[in-house]
């Protein structure tokens, strides 16, 4: 397997593993806001893109910027690929780039109790790689962000 920078040319490639996941986050790949953020990131040289030996994309990563607090709105890996470290290389790869000085990198997955929790993996996942819950604030509070102890991150729960 091989990461690198993703192109434009990766785009259908990157929407596929984002679309085996709809039937729990819901739509996705025909959201306005997620075909912007792609684009966005595309663009800017800010996704990844994880490819297989014979070239098939495997998964991909969108990587958020910021100056203390990073978000990482995925990785997405394809049904095939996942429980090979696909995730974790991308994750990997996302932190030798991006990632400078102390910082918190910032996830949302499923919440425990979610079916797409232990189904896809994600979370596990995430917990492997030293992402923590975070705690959320009441609905109709609005969200700040909370200093981490750890550089590996938190993860919030939707």
């Amino acid at each position: 397997m091989t990461v690198g920078l993703a192109g434009e040319q990766h785009a259908p490639g990157l929407l596929s593993p984002a679309a085996q996941v709809e039937q729990w986050s819901g739509p996705t790949v025909a959201d306005a806001g997620f075909r912007t953020a792609l684009e966005d990131r595309l663009r800017r040289s800010r996704a990844l893109a994880a490819t297989a030996a014979g070239g098939e994309l495997s998964g991909g990563l969108l990587f958020g910027p910021g100056t203390r607090a990073y978000r990482v709105p995925g990785p997405v890996v394809g049904e095939r690929a996942r429980g090979t470290g696909v995730g974790h290389a991308l994750v990997d790869d996302a932190n030798r780039r991006w990632v400078r000085g102390p910082a918190t990198g910032e996830a949302v997955t499923f919440g425990a109790g979610h079916p797409g929790a232990s189904a896809s993996g994600a979370r596990a996942s995430y917990e492997r790689l030293g992402f923590v819950p975070a705690r959320l604030p009441p609905r109709g509070r609005r969200r700040r962000a909370v200093p981490g102890r750890s550089s590996a991150g938190r993860s919030a729960e939707p």
